[in-house]
Formats: structure tokens, sequence, C-alpha cells
């Protein structure tokens, strides 16, 4: 059973005098033991309900709704299963001391990765795990594999493994989709070891959907840990080469380029990004596959929208991977609307090592870098710096400190060139009262 620990003001829940404390226990006959459970099971326009009231009464309740209604329940996350792993390269045995607990937990939880696509290794996975994962059609799963070759699996993963294609085999023939990536590392599974993984997966298609190659991520913090090395511009250009070479051979026999680099490959190799149609359905994206093709897309749509905003000034905070591409747009836009935006880019000191990604960016190194900087009217973040739903960054700086710090405005605007767009055209149409405080 799952306990409802949020209800939604005015929703179906609360209509059937359902209560927090309450708890679910079936749905149309069937066990609610999750979340997974729960999305299963709670759609269609008639639903019977087994309650446990808090007073350890049963109530059954039947209702008819339009299917899209939601119920409005909030549920506790399942309690989340830690990687048994060892993984050479995991981001989070890099990480800084004093971050707060969360931030140090390995997860490595199927249903995570059916939830929110959270990529997995397979190496927990029990046998009740395999079947509940086939009989509820858990699909798609996001799995981490490295590397095909046994052998270099377990080098990278920190521990002796079984081979992980049988498993993949077993899911894509009980229907099950994936999306795959592999963590590239120079001299350990990249070249040979690459092309065999590429092959192999690329076998399991249509069941295996994409497959993403991502540079090793280096923080400045890996003490104790085995010694790695970030791709080198040449290095990187042969890893692009390599894929595009997969890609027109798998277009060919597939009918899709089935295997995609991610866009930090082709800034490492100073690269052309291909066209964004190369990207196919972007299935990818949130592993940073396509991102900069599709600002750029983006990018040009919103010059043929905007406006004139004669001497509007702010500033937006980007890091170093994103600055070319963020420039480019910004001085466009200038150019257009007669606004005198700027963007400052900020130095990821707080990780160190080779992290330039703006989501990682902390709210100490933003205080730090703009303390004696003239932000102009507002100083615009992008909201992937902060924590899902929250205005808290990484470090547990809040927009409010930073606006504090700094004696300006903060806003948190989406990462894209439609996001800077409608916050500069809501800027310029909003009066300028002074003050500060985040919006």
């Amino acid at each position: 059973m799952l306990e409802i620990i949020t209800m939604d003001s005015g929703s179906i829940g609360e209509q059937l005098d359902l209560e927090i404390g309450d708890k679910l226990v079936a749905i149309n006959g069937n066990e609610i033991n999750d979340l997974i459970d729960y999305q299963l099971y709670a759609h269609g326009e008639e639903l019977v309900l087994d309650i446990e009231k808090n007073n350890g009464e049963l109530w059954d309740l039947e209702l008819e709704r339009d299917a899209d209604d939601p119920l409005g329940l909030g549920f506790e996350h399942p309690v989340l299963r830690q990687c048994s792993n060892n993984c050479q390269f995991c981001f989070v045995r890099q990480l800084p001391t004093g971050l707060r607990k969360s931030l140090y937990v390995r997860d490595d939880d199927y249903r995570f990765s059916y939830l929110y696509g959270a990529y997995i290794t397979l190496t927990n996975l029990s046998e009740s795990d395999m079947t509940r994962i086939i009989e509820q059609r858990l699909s798609p799963l996001y799995v981490s594999v490295h590397a095909t070759d046994i052998a270099v699996r377990s080098t990278l993963l920190g521990r002796s493994l079984s081979p992980v294609m049988p498993t993949l085999k077993r899911l894509v023939e009980a229907g099950i989709e994936l999306h795959t990536q592999i963590v590239l590392c120079p001299d350990i599974n990249d070249a040979s070891c690459l092309d065999q993984t590429i092959a192999e997966l690329s076998t399991l298609f249509p069941g295996v959907l994409s497959l993403a190659v991502v540079p090793v991520g280096l923080t400045g913090h890996r003490h104790a840990l085995p010694v790695l090395r970030a791709f080198s511009c040449d290095e990187a250009q042969r890893v692009i080469e390599q894929i595009h070479c997969w890609q027109r051979k798998l277009l060919d026999q597939y009918g899709t380029r089935f295997v995609f680099a991610a866009d930090e490959f082709y800034l490492q190799g100073e690269c052309s990004f291909p066209d964004l149609d190369c990207y196919e359905d972007l299935a990818q994206i949130e592993n940073g596959v396509g991102l900069i093709p599709l600002f750029r897309r983006d990018a040009q749509e919103v010059l043929k929208e905007v406006e004139s905003y004669p001497g509007l000034t702010a500033t937006l905070v980007t890091g170093e991977s994103a600055a070319q591409e963020l420039c480019s747009f910004v001085d466009q836009f200038n150019q257009k609307t007669g606004s005198r935006l700027t963007v400052k880019v900020v130095y990821n000191h707080f990780f160190s090592g080779h992290v330039s990604v703006v989501g990682l960016l902390t709210g100490k190194d933003i205080i730090e870098q703009l303390r004696d900087y003239n932000c102009g009217r507002i100083l615009i973040l992008p909201d992937v710096v902060c924590r899902e739903g929250e205005d808290v960054l990484l470090d547990d700086v809040s927009l409010e400190q930073i606006s504090d710090a700094l004696n300006v405005e903060v806003a948190k605007v989406s990462a894209t060139p439609w996001g800077i767009f409608e916050f500069v055209d809501f800027l310029a149409s909003a009066p300028d009262e002074g003050g500060n405080g985040a919006i």
C-alpha cells in the first residue's frame, strides 16, 4: 500500500474525502506497492479504490472521471536502491566534501529508470526484478552499458560481472525497449572496444532504440581513484569520425543512425555539428546529445519573432561549454532589438577538473565571480542550475541569497532561446521598480 502524503486542492481525491495519511491499498483489484503500480493502474475512466483510512476503516470507492483527470494524490518515492559497483568514472565518487548527504547516494534502481529515465547498469537485478519488469512491461528503460566486452566492463565498473548481452537480449525479446549509453574513457573502452560495443548493441535494434556515447567527466576531486584522463582534441575528432562511420552503415542497414555522440565531443574536437535532422527524434537529448543543434534551430526561430527592446540591460549567466552558443545568440538578439544583454561566463571552481556544463554551476562560484560585476537591471540564471521545482542550487545556495549578495534582482529562466526571449519580452513590459529579490 501507498500512504498519501500530499493532496491537491480541489482534486478528485479531495472530493472523495481522502486525507493525508490515508493509504491506497489497491486499484481495480491490483495491489499498489509503489509509484510504478500507481502509474500503471491509475488510468481509465472507471476506478475502484481500496483505501485504508487513518482510523483503520476500509473504504471501497467507485468513481468515474475523464481519463485524463488526475486524482491529485501524492506519494513518497520508493526507497532508492543504491549502486553496488565501483565505477572508475563515477561522478558521485568525485564530489567534493561538504555537500548535502543526498548528493552522495549512488543509485542503480530499475524503478527510477522507468519513472524518471535514470541510467542503470542492470548489475543488481534479481530474478523477481526481471519478472516484474517483463510482466508489467516497464518500458523504456535506460541502461549504462559502457562496453559489451565483459573484461572491459568489469574493469570500468570495478567488480567481476556476468556478460551484459544475455540480459539485454532477454529484455528485448520480452518487448522491453531500451535506450543505452557509453561513458567513453580514453585507452579503456574506446577504439576497437567501442566498435565492438556499437556492433553488438545494434544487433538488438529495434529493441535497443538508441545509443549515446558520452565523454568521461572528471572533477578535480579524484583522490584515491584510478587515474583517468580527458580526450584530447585529436582523440575527440577520431571518436566523432568513428561514430559517423557507424551512423552511415546503420542508416543503410536499419534506417536509423542509432548511435550518437554527445555535444561535448564536438566541442572538444572543435568539429562542426551535424544538422538537427541527423539527431532524428532526439531520444538522447537529456544525455547532452543534440542540445546545441536544437539551440541553434530555436535561436533562428526566435530571431525572426523578436521585437525592439532599446536600452534594456540584463546579464545572462552560463558555463564554459555553452558560452560560445549563447554569446552568438545574444549578439544577434542585441543587434536586432537594440537591447544590451551581456553574457557572463562563470567558471566551475567548485568542482574544478574538466567540469564546464552550466547545470553544475554553484551559487558560491556565481557570487564570487560576479561580486564586482555590474549585472544591469537583472541577473538571469538558466533553470538547470537549480534543483527541480526549487530555487536552490547544487550547493544549497538559494536565488534569494545570490540576489542579496550581488544586490541585484535574480530570475530563473528556461535555458533555451525561447525562454530567454519570453522573459526579456516580459521584462520589457514590466515597470522597473528597483529593489532586490528573486523573481
